[in-house]
């Protein structure tokens, strides 16, 4: 059930207290050249997680056009794009958010606005790019196109003892309507954030223990995170948010034993493919699958290991599953309607990210301690391409522009 209203700071004249605005910085070789008339939808960034810079390709021709250094500290980083694909907002771990033009390949503007920082999410006008924070636990809301403050909103609750704390905020993605959504890893809560109203709405509904990530379905409607301290999901239809969450999937894994958990699945990566959703099991080698009709669990597919992105290609004909360590240096390919395994793939060492180009053709696969980049076929699942990389972890198309919570 909506609870009651969170308490919102707004201050629109002036940037947050802590909030510091950082020179632009940009690679050298991209800054004297002039800008090439070019469209921008088959670009996209490449995050370099060890030397703070990322790469702007084109995954047409499989080409690295530049590289834009100077963005800090991208161990866990994550880009939205602009309504007209030319801008891509990188969420840094250290509480960065840098504005990358992609034309220019230059950083356009940056502010450090937290202390520690887990993702963000651009509103479905555009107007507006939100960043989800675990120090201080909030979500910050600033301007789109001059990065100034507009909103904080500090994740405050009270706890089961009677004393207030600040929740890290996790799960952060748009949704229709021009909310943004997120989850409280402590409080164990959803909130909502109306765009439209003045000030904006924020209204507040009980989960599950501990939501640690979470996706919003295709069409806007389902938002579900995952729980990390009981087994199950917490969903909320935001179309009669009044019912507040439920909880799905409750008895996967009751009574058995646990592996330890390496690393934590990225539900953002689900698949939904033919009414069906697939879902990385924690702490087990096994892909789930529910019935998106009533949430029942109707299938488990083992895995060679923990799953970490379990995603659908396009045509919703595959599902490409990553890993976590120690056996995170394969890929598995799965066929969505006979749900067997038809491929393992050896990209390198550490994969860490997939991305499929807009129609699905190819694939991306970043394999950290390779330093490489290889693209695949998803037709022949062969291998089509590989591009060099400093430590590459995230990859993100400018597809993502024109997409629900991504």
């Amino acid at each position: 059930m909506k609870r009651y209203l969170a308490p919102v700071v707004l201050s629109l004249a002036t940037a947050l207290a802590g909030c510091q605005s950082l020179p632009s910085s940009s690679s050298s070789s991209s800054a004297d050249q002039p800008v090439t008339l070019r469209g921008t939808g088959d670009l996209g960034l490449i995050i370099e997680r060890a030397t703070g810079s990322v790469l702007v390709i084109d995954h047409s021709e499989h080409e690295i056009l530049g590289r834009v250094e100077g963005l800090g500290d991208l161990s866990h980083a994550s880009v939205v794009y602009s309504r007209d694909a030319r801008y891509g907002y990188v969420f840094g771990r250290d509480g960065g958010l840098t504005k990358v033009d992609l034309l220019t390949r230059t950083i356009s503007e940056r502010v450090i606005q937290g202390g520690n920082s887990i993702g963000g999410a651009i509103s479905q006008d555009g107007r507006y790019v939100a960043v989800s924070n675990y120090e201080p636990g909030g979500v910050n809301i600033f301007d789109a196109e001059t990065l100034e403050t507009l909103m904080e909103i500090p994740a405050v609750y009270t706890n089961a003892e009677g004393e207030q704390g600040q929740s890290k905020t996790v799960g952060l993605v748009d949704a229709p309507g021009n909310q943004f959504v997120f989850s409280l890893f402590e409080a164990g809560e959803i909130w909502t954030v109306d765009m439209h109203s003045t000030p904006p709405d924020v209204a507040r509904y009980d989960a599950g223990k501990e939501p640690y990530d979470s996706l919003i379905t295709p069409d806007g409607r389902y938002y579900i995170a995952g729980l990390f301290g009981e087994d199950g999901l917490s969903m909320m239809d935001l179309w009669a948010p009044e019912k507040g969450a439920q909880t799905i999937l409750p008895d996967y894994g009751k009574g058995e034993q646990r592996l330890p958990v390496y690393k934590m699945p990225h539900l953002e990566g689900w698949a939904i493919a033919d009414g069906y959703a697939f879902v990385p099991a924690v702490g087990r080698h096994e892909v789930l699958v529910a019935n998106m009709t009533d949430w029942s669990m109707v299938d488990r597919i083992p895995v060679q290991g923990q799953p970490v992105f379990v995603m659908s290609s396009p045509d919703n004909r595959q599902i490409w599953v990553s890993f976590a360590h120690p056996k995170n240096d394969v890929v598995q390919v799965i066929d969505s309607q006979t749900r067997k395994i038809i491929r393992t793939l050896a990209p390198g060492k550490s994969v860490l990210h997939m991305e499929f180009t807009p129609r699905g053709e190819e694939v991306w696969v970043s394999s950290r301690d390779s330093d490489r980049v290889t693209v695949y076929s998803t037709r022949t699942l062969e291998p089509v391409a590989t591009l060099p990389a400093h430590k590459p972890s995230g990859i993100f198309f400018t597809s993502r522009a024109h997409r629900l919570g991504l």
